[in-house]
């Protein structure tokens, strides 16, 4: 059995002391600085991850301190707060990132006798990484994320690509410090995280965007605005931040081409998703463009029909008819008249069906289609 924890090798340099070079009073001090220790280990749900010995994320410590010792508490519910606060210096992101998340981190407080000094230790088990198939990531839907300057923009997405609910915005201010920034946007993903839990979702679906190259004078000219813009967007920080906080949770990651996502997401589903209740910005809709994607739905909403000539004659047309639009769901009757050249009775009766004819594929508006509140993938 050990005499004490991290004791053997304190004892055998008792009896070793000049070649240690110590003192006996400097090893008995070294000797009881072994139990000068207090730990805990963590609990995942607990306020920051640790009840016992609690560390919030501006650095506070605080300690729950028993019964008999009640009375030298001097914070409520009998905890006892340290006057100094605690910087990690090593690994601070993902201690932030868990102590955010409320997951186990477990402390020791410890004296160093060589630098007389205290020292607080986190540590956390990283468990395994577990990938999981696409299929079964969007078994459940999911959320699509458009990254902005000061906001991220999320809209959820059930299991055919149709939005849900409504637009949900988490704001974010990148003016200040380091650690202000860092911790406007660890409390936006901790929400966005905490909203896809409560939805159920298991995927979350972001743009893979990188403005390394796309920022430069040479590409967008004297707009130095817009230029100012794009390199203020942390979209490197918040990818590798965002992935590290959904791996903790258990949702994941997709990363979508990030190709025409908002342009395509204004021309198709900002005016459908607009309501007299709900005002859509092009930013909600290029989220919906992003999950869409990332299910391999296509995002454009239009079909173009068969042209009769290879000129652009034909335009752009919905295959969804209007729900006033008589007969919609059958085909126009021909009728003779002047308007026809004079077609004798019956000679057009099946002008107006494809499938009847001897031609290749079918028509896009005499297949069957279902009225719904939302616009449904085609």
């Amino acid at each position: 059995m050990h005499v004490v924890r991290g004791g053997r090798q304190l004892a055998r340099t008792r009896h070793h002391l000049e070649a240690a070079q110590l003192t006996e009073s400097q090893w008995r001090r070294a000797w009881e600085a072994e139990r000068w220790f207090c730990q805990a280990d963590g609990e995942s749900g607990k306020r920051y991850g640790n009840e016992t010995i609690r560390v919030s994320p501006d650095g506070e410590v605080s300690l729950k301190l028993p019964a008999p010792l009640g009375h030298l508490a001097n914070a409520p519910h009998g905890r006892y707060v340290l006057a100094c606060r605690v910087v990690f210096a090593h690994r601070g992101t993902e201690w932030a990132d868990r102590v955010a998340a409320n997951r186990a981190i477990a402390y020791r407080l410890h004296l160093d006798t060589g630098r007389d000094r205290w020292y607080l230790t986190a540590s956390w088990q990283i468990p395994v990484e577990q990938r999981v198939p696409l299929q079964g990531a969007l078994v459940h839907g999911v959320i699509g994320v458009d990254m902005n300057a000061d906001h991220l923009a999320a809209w959820r997405l059930d299991v055919h690509g149709n939005p849900m609910g409504g637009p949900r915005r988490f704001f974010y201010d990148l003016s200040g410090t380091r650690e202000h920034r860092d911790a406007q946007v660890r409390h936006a993903l901790t929400r966005l995280l905490h909203w896809a839990r409560s939805c159920g979702v298991k995927a979350v679906a972001v743009e893979d965007l990188d403005f390394a190259a796309e920022k430069t004078r040479e590409k967008h000219g004297r707009r130095n605005r817009f230029r100012q813009l794009i390199s203020g967007m942390p979209t490197g920080k918040l990818r590798a931040r965002l992935s590290s906080m959904a791996d903790q949770t258990g949702i994941a990651v997709i990363a979508v081409d990030p190709a025409y996502t908002s342009r395509w997401g204004a021309q198709h589903w900002h005016k459908p998703l607009t309501t007299t209740t709900r005002e859509t910005t092009r930013h909600d809709a290029a989220a919906v463009a992003i999950g869409r994607r990332a299910q391999g739905h296509p995002i454009r909403r239009r079909t173009t029909p068969p042209p009769q000539h290879r000129s652009d004659a034909v335009g752009h047309r919905t295959v969804q008819a209007r729900p006033g639009v008589p007969g919609r769901e059958g085909t126009r009757p021909r009728i003779p008249g002047p308007r026809t050249r004079s077609v004798p009775p019956g000679r057009g009766a099946n002008a107006g069906n494809q499938n009847a004819q001897h031609r290749p594929g079918r028509s896009a508006e005499h297949e069957s289609w279902q009225q719904d509140s939302l616009p449904l993938s085609l």
